[in-house]
């Protein structure tokens, strides 16, 4: 099989990564990052080069920065990270994957990338806007729709409240709440700003502001009467606080636990003996457990993508070496909705 390769189009001899170049101690620095350029091998039978348009990145990648067990292996020290991203292939081996076509793949933070046809999935553009496959229509979506249908699932006239809910999977699991028939969603996110998004833009009954402090008495404020499903993206005082808030039989998805990613101790964890006395399920979730049902997902995803049930927001860094500061960002929360990094 001959390399198809765009017309006109000289294919590139190098491209640019990011490697991990030290394992951080504590929150991470630009110190952990280096930018490197590398020649890019020629295909092999099977293989497509993807010139990436789009990159994700996100919480989780803190953890495989540290070498230490876990659902998916660390990053390698002077290899390239790796993450969600979208592209367009440039020369292809495959019979599966021809030029031109959109792709998402997990090879992300680099310019190029070389990968066997199975690793790539080609993508209907005319669906949406292609960086949503790695928001709304992404993991990110898919994360928030499978922990409020399956893990935790909304019943008509539930309480909702939602973690970490200006961000990629809080925005959307908000919006995805009151979609399911919840009858009240609260968020909490740090700031004036991201609290009167989620009430003006992502259709949240009651917002919370954690920077200012008294977490507890907030939620009590916005929901008198308690919470039935908690999505626990944070941890920490933000669990506690749920759980303390939950009523007999509530339900809590816990997704993820931002603010011990840097290693920080003290969080008292939650109530367990509460818990257990009312009934609570507490059920973690990885979601690559549901990708059977991305399909499933995306279709009705960029359904309410279209008809405006589901409106998302984007915070977009340019260029590849801005990929570090990007991730430090979302991090620290810096971001607004998705954080993306868009490449040259």
């Amino acid at each position: 099989m001959t390399t198809q390769a765009i017309s006109n189009t000289t294919l590139p001899i190098t491209t640019r990564e990011i490697h991990l170049a030290a394992r951080p101690e504590g929150a991470p620095t630009h110190a952990n990052f280096a930018l490197v350029t590398r020649p890019i091998p020629e295909l092999a039978e099977g293989q497509i080069l993807v010139r990436n348009t789009w990159m994700s990145v996100d919480p989780y990648m803190r953890g495989r920065m540290d070498d230490r067990p876990s659902y998916i292996a660390p990053f390698e020290v002077g290899a390239a990270l790796e993450g969600s991203a979208v592209g367009e292939v440039i020369a292809s081996r495959s019979e599966r994957i021809t030029v031109g076509a959109t792709v998402t793949h997990f090879a992300g933070w680099r310019e190029h990338s070389i990968l066997d046809d199975e690793l790539a999935t080609p993508i209907d553009t005319s669906a949406a806007e292609p960086q949503h496959f790695l928001g709304a229509l992404g993991t990110t979506g898919l994360t928030a729709y499978a922990a409020l249908t399956d893990v935790s699932p909304v019943r008509p006239g539930d309480t909702v409240f939602i973690s970490a809910a200006a961000g990629a999977v809080g925005s959307v699991a908000g919006q995805l709440a009151k979609a399911l028939g919840a009858g009240r969603v609260v968020g909490s996110a740090g700031g004036p700003a991201k609290t009167a998004l989620l009430l003006e833009e992502f259709g949240f009954d009651a917002a919370i502001d954690y920077r200012a402090g008294d977490l507890a008495g907030q939620l009590a404020e916005a929901a008198p009467e308690g919470i039935d499903v908690y999505l626990d993206s944070v941890g920490g005082e933000h669990l506690r606080a749920a759980v303390a808030a939950m009523r007999p039989k509530g339900r809590v998805a816990l997704v993820g636990a931002i603010s011990g990613y840097n290693g920080a101790t003290g969080e008292q964890g939650p109530d367990l003996y509460l818990a257990a006395t009312k009934e609570i399920s507490l059920r973690g979730m990885l979601v690559s457990s549901y990708f059977p049902i991305f399909g499933e997902y995306i279709a009705k995803a960029a359904a309410w993508l279209a008809d405006g049930t589901l409106r998302t927001r984007q915070t977009v860094y340019e260029g590849l070496e801005q990929a570090p500061a990007a991730f430090l960002g979302v991090l620290s929360g810096a971001n607004t909705g998705k954080m993306l990094v868009r490449l040259g």
